[in-house]
């Protein structure tokens, strides 16, 4: 009796074992589910599982900022993020004062456009417009929100002081201009965005893109920095927008930890820029990742090790 008794604890050890031998998920953090990350980053997991052997799950998030906060912290392995965010992680500014985070690039991806979003009869025409409307500035925490902030502040507006400031993602920003709780929302992200195309199809609503180019660009560049670049959102980007509009963009990476093994590095960054096409199935964003952009200074971190063995390969080098 006591020999099966023993051969039972022994037979649980070796089942407690084998359960936790298992490999732990991998995780990629995105962004809102209204926004252009979340699905991209689901079609990165399904092309790293194919690609790479990696078992990979997706994560809806906030956006940037809480991306290369989990990622600085060990909380994820794989993240999407603009590099204003990645900069400031980096570097130990802005939300992430005296604290830096070990993080690296391998790829830039395509360039994020910000929108100010509106509708026809909100009487807003440029940022100076927005003083006592009410505005959403993006969730708390997220690459929107400091881009918002920035772009308010390059033409002397307080975000706290002189606007009704709401954080909602763009879906739900989408569903208060709806229903008239919202004059005007702030998204970044690729062109176009699921959350903004669905204002734009709403019947009775015509939607209106804010032309804030030249209002804004040279006072967030004053503030951050070469970050941010010009960009024109083609007309009929989303239903009813008849005109092009005269934005402001950053660049968005894939950036994971400084102490991710070389070889893992490299394995990912070969499979999303070989299998770009499949991305580009999933949104159209994907047919956006060029070498080129590896080599204009976009990514503004380091990139990781591994992933500069694969672009040397390509003839790119990379400091």
């Amino acid at each position: 009796m006591k020999r099966l008794i023993v051969m039972t604890a022994a037979a649980l050890v070796a089942l407690s074992a084998s359960v936790f031998a298992q490999p732990k998920a991998f995780s990629i953090v995105t962004g809102t589910t209204g926004g252009v990350y979340f699905p991209l980053g689901g079609g990165l997991a399904q092309l790293l599982n194919k690609h790479a052997g990696i078992n990979a799950n997706v994560e809806a998030t906030a956006g940037s900022a809480e991306n290369m906060y989990r990622i600085g912290k060990g909380q994820a392995d794989l993240a999407f993020s603009q590099t204003d965010a990645a900069w400031d992680a980096v570097n130990g500014l802005d939300k992430f004062s005296g604290n830096k985070m070990g993080i690296r690039a391998l790829m830039v991806l395509y360039p994020n456009a910000m929108h100010l979003v509106t509708i026809e009869g909100s009487g807003i025409n440029s940022i100076a417009d927005l003083r006592g409307k009410r505005v959403s500035t993006g969730p708390a925490n997220s690459a929107t929100e400091i881009m918002a902030m920035r772009a308010m502040q390059a033409v002397g507006i307080d975000p706290d002081k002189d606007v009704k400031r709401a954080r909602l993602s763009p879906a739900e920003s989408t569903r208060a201009i709806r229903d008239r709780q919202l004059d005007a929302y702030w998204f970044v992200g690729g062109v176009p965005t699921p959350a903004i195309t669905d204002l734009a199809a709403t019947p009775g609503i015509k939607i209106k893109l804010i032309d804030y180019q030249k209002e804004a660009l040279a006072g967030m560049v004053k503030i951050t920095g070469p970050i941010y670049v010009p960009l024109t959102i083609p007309a009929k980007s989303y239903p009813g927008q008849d005109t092009p509009s005269q934005a402001v963009a950053v660049w968005n990476i894939l950036a994971v930890r400084d102490d991710m093994p070389v070889e893992m590095a490299y394995n990912i960054t070969r499979a999303a820029y070989q299998q770009r096409a499949e991305l580009a199935t999933v949104h159209p964003e994907g047919r956006n990742i060029d070498l080129k952009w590896q080599l204009n200074g976009a990514a503004v971190i380091p990139f990781h090790p591994g992933a500069m063995k694969f672009w040397a390969e390509q003839g790119v080098k990379l400091k």
